[in-house]
């Protein structure tokens, strides 16, 4: 199960990662525009927790990569832990 959970916080820290490097890629004239779109607003918000409090607090993208991993961490945990507990238990 831990290594699981670690993959969760994998896939967490490298779409976080994406969105990083979206960022960096991305022109600032047209950044602003680029995330205010309803299409990738909503892939942003799905994708990245985190990203509804960085209306009000700014963070700085390495807390964004570890914060997001770290969420991930933690829907992994409680998916798995339901995904045992739906296994038949194999003891008579």
């Amino acid at each position: 199960m831990k290594c699981r959970v670690a993959i969760w916080a994998s896939v967490g820290f490298l779409i976080a990662g994406c969105w990083v490097v979206y960022t960096f890629v991305t022109p600032p004239e047209s950044l602003g525009l680029n995330l205010r779109q309803p299409v990738v607003q909503a892939a942003l918000n799905l994708t990245c927790p985190i990203s509804y409090f960085m209306l009000h607090y700014p963070i700085s993208w390495r807390m964004f990569l570890l914060i997001n991993a770290a969420t991930y961490a933690v829907l992994g945990l409680i998916f798995e832990v339901f995904r045992l507990k739906s296994k038949p238990s194999l003891a008579a």
